[in-house]
């Protein structure tokens, strides 16, 4: 079932939150999947220049959740490619945020997931497996919560620490 929404709108119910429960990512995604309206709760990972735990995570059933990966914002690695790309889709995850960069980007635009990046590179990462799954992590000054709900549409991303929609 696909949730109808818009960010505008969200926006506007909550514009005066001061509480911190909905938040606005900066402008600074770019869309790379075929799917251009997603939303879900949120799993998120933190790495730096290695996707083992993405890959783990992608790997996981997705039941509709969004991954959200704080990368610390590196343009010198690909955090997702074709082949995550197309593992995401396979395991119904509905959608990925990365503050960090993507590669095979043809291939991720053919798959029918939503997949946000700052970038892309095509140089991958090495497999260290460093970094933590399901905790709180800082993407591009925002903090972004376990079990937060994500959605994402042509205006923007916003979260809330509950359903919003």
């Amino acid at each position: 079932m696909t949730t109808v929404f818009a960010t505008c709108d969200l926006c506007d119910v909550h514009k005066n939150d001061v509480s911190g429960a909905f938040r606005v990512l900066p402008p600074v995604f770019r869309d790379f999947g075929g799917t251009r309206t997603f939303s879900g709760p949120v799993w998120t990972v933190q790495c730096f220049e290695d996707n083992s735990l993405v890959k783990a995570a992608l790997d996981m059933p997705g039941e509709g959740r969004v991954l959200v990966v704080d990368g610390g914002g590196s343009l010198r690695r690909a955090l997702l490619g074709g082949n995550l790309g197309a593992a995401a889709h396979r395991n119904g995850w509905a959608g990925v945020v990365i503050d960090g960069c993507v590669r095979d980007v043809a291939e991720l635009a053919a798959l029918p997931v939503g997949i946000r990046a700052l970038a892309p590179m095509p140089l991958p990462t090495e497999k260290r497996n460093q970094g933590q799954s399901n905790v709180a992590v800082h993407v591009q000054g925002v903090w972004v919560m376990p079990g937060d709900w994500l959605y994402a549409d042509e205006d923007g991303i916003v979260l809330g620490t509950a359903k919003l929609v």
